[in-house]
């Protein structure tokens, strides 16, 4: 018996490591089209160059310059991160919202599970109006598997679901306003 539940907790921790992977993957993509998740964005991507007249020159590729949302929430826009983790309605509700939030894909993901990371890419121009092309990380952190069989029988309660970080290019950054 305790091998069968196993069998079934193992195949529902599997749907759930699933579920969190496709809800950041969504989460990535709402967040490459939406406004910068940080406080401090544009003091550390700047959209005007320091030489009006090397605007065409490109971007350098010195990923040590980045700008982080989280953990616990530090240097981040709760405007912006709301929008990403709670959609248009501002509520964890499935099926409900019309654009809908990563929570409203995966309820265990919540703002305080999530880490942002704006970094330089290489692409793109100084001068640009929308300023140097980033990717974008998105990760989770500290959210647990619910293991109802297993987790009453042999305590496995606190088993922490794997990082699987997702980064994408960002597009524009500019949150649509009919969205």
């Amino acid at each position: 018996m305790l091998v069968f539940a196993a069998f079934i907790e193992f195949g529902y921790a599997m749907s759930q490591w699933n579920q969190t992977v496709k809800a950041l993957q969504y989460g990535a993509r709402l967040a490459a089209v939406s406004d910068p998740l940080t406080t401090n964005f544009n003091a550390v991507f700047p959209t005007d160059a320091a030489d009006p007249l090397n605007n065409g020159k490109a971007t350098p590729n010195d990923a040590t310059i980045s700008s982080t949302c989280g953990p616990a929430l530090a240097n981040c826009s709760m405007a912006a991160l709301n929008r990403i983790v709670l959609g248009s309605d501002g509520v964890c509700n499935v099926g409900t919202d019309p654009h809908p939030g990563i929570c409203d894909l995966n309820w265990r993901i919540k703002r305080e599970n999530l880490v942002v990371t704006y970094q330089r890419s290489g692409l793109g121009y100084w001068g640009r109006p929308d300023g140097p092309v980033l990717t974008m990380r998105l990760e989770v952190r500290e959210v647990t598997f619910d293991l109802p069989i297993l987790g009453g029988l042999l305590g496995l309660n606190e088993v922490t679901i794997p990082a699987h970080p997702v980064t994408i290019t960002t597009e524009d950054l500019k949150t649509c306003s009919t969205c």
